[in-house]
């Protein structure tokens, strides 16, 4: 007897192939029937005018803590995606070395800073029990409703075996034996590869460049060696050019990395834009000298426009800007008097449309913003508007304008950006750059950021803009972008398929509907501490590993996940 029947669905099944009406039936956990199905069943319902697809593979969260205070990996799995990918861009929550206890209180402050995740909910959510990365896998194991996958951050093996001498210092032949053996050992229990950063946005808790960012290409080499001693296992790095354009020492590297452990090498994210033109070809020529040197550089982007919230008053976006992070990390009363400064704003604009800002020039044009939340009497009534209609009653330019309505509020004004990058060209331009093989769909960032960006609902958004809105793709090939390609590219074993014998990791939405709600506000982690949060719409359910666990955007409390790990959840997935 089956467990479960989905009758009559559109059944669209990641691979590419065109959508067909067809009954599935779930079965201890995988896809038994796809057809016509005449089993008995302990349940059945009607599908007819649905899309079954595969549960969508999100190749870049940032879910490590979250997942202890939240199985669910909410919003994502509200929002179809069943597997996800995180300890990205370096960053883990493990190993921690046992003689060093303060070493978890770095950590916590590091990803507080680097990840935007809330420091409280660091403290009060997550146990913290584990030394080892085994250890770290072993406590979400039997606890997660998605499955998830993990990466071993640079920076954790570095603090492990270095200390405090892994800001700023270099290992010794002992260390670096030490960080390999370490690595060895993480994915010998499961981590999917090693993640690292050379990113000169990635700060920790202190205000120093992390542990990972003062690793010479040596470092990096040999421990990308010891990836591919291991089965089914990847590469993730972050540089600096990944906000821009790569140098021709970056591409070489990237390549190289990928080429030694032979094993693709993701990177995160690439920005496509009409009015920078030269950027896709410039990034993509990684790629392409990977392939030379006998490796694989894959590019991550989103295929929507992510809203980003901002802030004079905490740590965003805007901080990265060259120059702005000394304005912006003064106390608020100095801070406040430096940016009403007439020659300081002079110089921030200056700094914030420069070549050295690289993508963060997108940031600069201040007439675009619309004002959110507002605390005073004297901004009463500009919410929803947009600066620079303000300025222009005001006879102001843009960025006066706008520091003075922050000022009022004491730097609390909740600021967003309209995107510079929503028109025609820049749209085709990201239809043209999918199609390349060596660019995949993700960089959600999920799980970090939370109360600056919502990435987690590209999804449903990007299916209900294939479906109703830009039409830029076809449902097929849409629904293969968000599953059977991540799949394929990490080696999933049996997933991101409507296939008998497969995972029944599965997703039923209605095509008229699917879509994303706006990103709000809400006060649910640990300490209270706020995120943004976005409602999916039009999803009906959603089934992981055969069960259940999303209802019509409701978790039914089961956790049926899996802690996915290399080698037995994977395979290895080659760069020829």
């Amino acid at each position: 007897m089956l467990d479960h029947v989905i009758k009559g669905a559109t059944v669209v099944d990641g691979t590419g192939a065109p959508a067909r009406t067809a009954d599935v039936g779930i079965q201890d956990g995988h896809i038994a029937v796809v057809g016509r199905v005449a089993q008995e069943a302990h349940s059945t319902e009607d599908a007819h005018g649905l899309v079954l697809a595969p549960g969508f593979v999100d190749p870049h969260t940032h879910y490590d803590a979250q997942l202890f205070w939240d199985p669910y990996a909410t919003p994502s799995l509200n929002h179809g995606v069943t597997s996800v990918v995180a300890g990205n861009c370096g960053f883990t929550l493990a190993p921690l070395n046992p003689d060093r206890p303060s070493d978890a209180d770095y950590t916590r402050r590091m990803m507080s800073k680097v990840e935007g995740m809330s420091l409280v909910a660091l403290e009060q959510g997550t146990p913290w029990s584990w030394r080892s990365f085994g250890e770290y896998l072993d406590a979400l194991d039997g606890r997660i409703a998605v499955n998830a996958g993990f990466m071993v951050g640079h920076c954790a093996l570095r603090r492990y075996v270095m200390g405090a001498q892994a800001v700023g210092g270099q290992p010794g032949e002992e260390q670096l034996g030490a960080m390999l053996r370490l690595l060895h050992e993480a994915m010998d229990a499961g981590a999917w590869g090693l993640s690292t950063t050379q990113s000169g946005t990635h700060t920790d808790g202190d205000g120093r460049p992390v542990a990972s960012r003062h690793a010479r290409p040596g470092e990096l080499l040999a421990l990308s060696r010891a990836v591919g001693e291991h089965e089914g296992t990847q590469i993730e790095a972050i540089v600096a050019g990944c906000l821009d354009q790569f140098s021709d020492a970056e591409i070489d590297l990237l390549a190289e990395l990928s080429a030694v452990a032979g094993r693709p090498l993701n990177w995160n994210v690439l920005t496509i834009d009409a009015a920078v033109p030269e950027r896709v070809p410039r990034q993509l020529s990684a790629s392409e000298r990977a392939r030379k040197a006998g490796g694989r550089v894959v590019a991550l982007t989103m295929p929507i426009l992510t809203p980003m919230n901002m802030s004079l008053g905490t740590f965003c976006a805007l901080n990265l800007i060259p120059g702005w992070g000394p304005v912006l990390g003064l106390p608020v009363p100095e801070r406040i008097a430096r940016l009403r400064d007439p020659q300081v704003r002079k110089e921030m604009l200056r700094r914030a449309g420069s070549k050295e800002a690289g993508v963060f020039r997108r940031l600069a044009n201040f007439g675009r913003y619309v004002i959110g939340d507002t605390y005073s009497e004297a901004n009463r009534g500009l919410t929803g508007r947009v600066v620079r209609d303000i300025a222009a009653e005001r006879d102001q330019d843009p960025f006066t304008c706008l520091v003075e309505i922050c000022a009022n509020d004491d730097l609390r004004t909740v600021l967003w950006p309209m995107p510079s990058d929503n028109d025609p060209a820049s749209w085709a331009l990201r239809a043209e750059t999918w199609q390349h093989e060596d660019v995949l769909l993700g960089g959600s960032d999920a799980g970090a950021h939370l109360d600056r960006m919502c990435g987690a609902p590209y999804t449903t958004r990007f299916l209900g803009d294939c479906l109703r809105g830009r039409k830029l793709v076809g449902l097929e090939r849409a629904v293969q972008m968000l599953t059977d390609d991540p799949a394929r590219l990490f080696g999933l074993r049996r997933r991101g398929r409507v296939a008998e014998g497969w995972h029944a990791d599965l997703v039923l939405f209605d095509p008229e509907r699917i879509d994303a709600g706006p990103a709000r506000l809400v006060h649910d982690l640990p300490g209270d501490s706020p995120r943004l949060d976005s409602r999916a719409i039009g999803v009906r359910a959603v089934w992981v590993n055969g069960v259940e666990a999303i209802r019509d955007d409701v978790v039914s409390g089961a956790v049926p996940g899996r802690v996915l790990r290399s080698g037995r959840d994977t395979e290895t997935v080659g760069t020829r």
